[in-house]
């Protein structure tokens, strides 16, 4: 395939000098057009009635000659439209130049008028074109485009233009972080933007990818989480902050997971986590409505149903349901005993909450398919999160989980700066023992507390969220996904 195009290219080339000896600058600085392809579809019936001249941009997909006429399909951002070359109305000699020396994938502007051809389908016949750029590589044929995902994912510049499938879905993309931050502004928060560079990676657990910074001789960590930057915002008087941006972890690539994506989190001062779920309910209906333009979508075989009300689940229940194990009581050991029956994959330096999230995404998790809130998370797993007043095993924690797999995760956050410490120093003990996923102390971050950080909600969702609602692997979500070295 790479040889025939090869020959192709070398064609091509040999059309783009013949072009230039012919005085035809092949990349003009600009282009000028009167209308979209999409407006001039919009006003077809008034422009046509009045045989307006339109001229209009873009990139031909098709081309099929029949004697002294040449058709072909002309494609902007906006939509396409058919064109018509004739013979008789250019000149032979511009007719024959465009047979012998244009291409699909070539960019024109054409001028002319819009009318119906024979078969009714609404037509731009051109009075004159001009080239805009020269193809130099075939692109993909409109009609069977790209079947191998490998290579839509690799050169998705070849996906989008071969899939209007494609291009939809990264508009519904943008309109679904719009979404999210239109949601936000409304309900008052504050949108701001903290570093990419951390000196402590903090507030998830993933390991983080490392860098050096040149001008100032250090390393760096690329974030994990928006956490500790925003939090450290309501020490400083912020009551209600949010942002979205991009988060990475060096961790592996399945079907929910990439190293690198685009996180929005929220923290509401004053507020708890039960305010948080109302809001982080309303949020998701109003993106799920918006961006799929109903309340029930399709995840993996299952209808998932986010207008009716969510319920919520006990984790402790829950577990204990589909594992048989009380984690009120539960020890390290039985836990492991459990993983082997149940065939769950552990780290020989798991501790206990390592092992419970083990196994609860082994057995509880797949169960959850409908939009619901799991609630009242064991302490173990939870190092950031208030605990539970009335159970000093569980924190005040929320996660939305639909179809099998999260989609959110809050709950009301620590402010006691003497405990924060204490919970870092476990988690600095599992790291010592191994765990390179355990959360890092941030001293900075516990000094901050002590300055007095006011009761909060804090919230966090991926562009997982999106994938579930488009029914797709994350990465195909993503416009340009890390690809393995294409050898």
């Amino acid at each position: 395939m790479s040889e025939k195009i090869e020959e192709l290219r070398k064609v091509r080339i040999q059309k783009l000098e013949q072009l230039k000896a012919a005085g035809i600058d092949p990349y003009p600085v600009k282009a000028e057009r009167s209308h979209t392809i999409g407006e001039a579809l919009a006003e077809f019936d008034k422009l046509a009635s009045k045989k307006t001249k339109v001229t209009l941009t873009g990139r031909v997909r098709s081309i099929r000659t029949h004697g002294k006429l040449t058709f072909g399909n002309l494609q902007d951002g906006s939509g396409t439209i058919q064109f018509l070359l004739r013979a008789d109305v250019l000149g032979e000699d511009k007719f024959k130049q465009f047979a012998d020396l244009f291409d699909i994938g070539d960019f024109l502007q054409i001028t002319g008028t819009l009318a119906l051809s024979k078969t009714n389908e609404k037509t731009l016949e051109a009075t004159e074109f001009s080239l805009l750029t020269k193809s130099l590589r075939p692109v993909p044929d409109n009609f069977y485009g790209l079947k191998d995902i490998e290579t839509r994912l690799r050169k998705r510049y070849l996906d989008l233009i071969a899939n209007k499938e494609t291009r939809d879905l990264f508009v519904k993309k943008a309109m679904f972080w719009q979404t999210v931050r239109e949601h936000m502004a409304k309900e008052g928060f504050l949108e701001v933007w903290t570093p990419v560079l951390e000196n402590i990676p903090g507030g998830a657990d993933a390991e983080p990818f490392v860098t050096h910074h040149n001008a100032l001789d250090r390393d760096f960590y690329l974030r994990i989480s928006l956490e500790l930057p925003l939090k450290r915002l309501l020490v400083g008087g912020f009551d209600k902050v949010f942002e979205i941006g991009r988060l990475f972890r060096n961790e592996g690539i399945d079907r929910e997971h990439l190293q690198e994506y685009d996180d929005m989190e929220f923290y509401w001062a004053y507020a708890d986590h039960e305010d948080g779920m109302a809001l982080v309910e309303k949020m998701y209906k109003d993106i799920v409505k918006k961006v799929t333009g109903d309340m029930v979508t399709e995840y993996e075989g299952n209808k998932l149903d986010w207008g009716k009300k969510w319920p919520t689940v006990d984790y402790f229940e829950a577990f204990e349901k589909e594992a048989g194990l009380d984690l009120n009581s539960v020890t390290l050991d039985e836990l492991k005993k459990k993983a082997d029956k149940l065939k769950v994959e552990y780290g020989k330096n798991y501790g206990k909450g390592r092992m419970i999230d083990a196994i609860y995404k082994k057995t509880v998790r797949p169960k959850l398919i409908q939009p619901s809130f799991l609630v009242g998370h064991p302490i173990d797993i939870s190092p950031l999160a208030k605990i539970d007043p009335k159970n000093p095993n569980k924190v005040l924690r929320f996660q939305v989980l639909a179809g099998g797999t999260e989609l959110g995760n809050g709950w009301s956050e620590v402010n006691d700066p003497q405990y924060q410490m204490m919970r870092f120093e476990e988690q600095m003990k599992l790291r010592e023992a191994g765990d390179k996923e355990a959360q890092m102390l941030d001293s900075d971050y516990v000094e901050a507390l002590e300055y007095g950080m006011p009761p909060a909600v804090g919230f966090g969702m991926s562009e997982r969220v999106f994938s579930v609602l488009m029914n797709r692997a994350m990465r195909e979500t993503i416009i340009f996904p890390p690809m393995k070295e294409d050898k």
